[in-house]
């Protein structure tokens, strides 16, 4: 019984964690959403993997840590994605 209870406690916090991951795009947006807000312009946020090295900033991870979200300022006349 004992080993029910564990298995079932067990299964429950695998997918209450899995829940959790929240995509890239949902989580790009909302960062835009608050840069346009605050009135930033010419930046451009690009989801890399995990383990990309890049001297930008990064500003969120994604997909369960998998995937990272990473912020650029774009130069005069570049136009941001």
């Amino acid at each position: 019984m004992k080993k029910l209870i564990l298995a079932s406690s067990l299964i429950l916090v695998s997918a209450s964690g899995m829940a959790a991951i929240t995509p890239c795009a949902e989580i790009k947006e909302k960062i835009e959403a608050k840069l346009e807000g605050k009135g930033v312009k010419n930046y451009q946020l690009q989801v890399v993997s995990a383990d990309t090295e890049t001297k930008n900033r990064v500003v969120a991870s994604c997909d369960g840590g998998r995937k990272k979200i990473i912020y650029q300022k774009s130069h005069k006349g570049d136009v941001a994605e």
